[in-house]
């Protein structure tokens, strides 16, 4: 699954900044800067923001975060497990069950 607009998707917790970008700038406030609520792309903050929110939308749907790799995450269902591995923008799961992969695929298409 790769994740399209990555970058655009995190919340930021600290004021963040930035001049008024070429072609967007206010003509009679041209001093003025721009104060972000999201991540842009290219941002430093960026990936940490998206790695904390998708961090904590993949937990609140019952999938344990791995003990050695913080980007392993997996449920045990029964007999049943899914593992998730997030790499940057791409993420990929699998498991033996299909009607698991099918539902997490779902939910992260919200």
């Amino acid at each position: 699954m790769d994740v399209i607009s990555t970058f655009l998707n995190g919340y930021l917790e600290e004021e963040v900044y930035i001049e008024q970008p070429d072609g967007f700038q206010l003509s009679d406030k041209k001093d003025y800067v721009w104060r972000l609520k999201k991540a842009l792309y290219g941002l430093k903050q960026a990936p940490r923001a998206w790695y904390e929110r998708l961090d904590a939308y993949i937990q609140s749907q019952s999938l344990k975060r791995g003990s050695t790799d913080c980007n392993l995450y997996y449920k045990i269902d029964g007999e049943n497990m899914i593992i998730v591995e997030v790499y940057v923008d791409d993420i990929i799961f699998g498991s033996a069950d299909e009607k698991m992969s099918k539902d997490f695929a779902k939910k992260m298409q919200v």
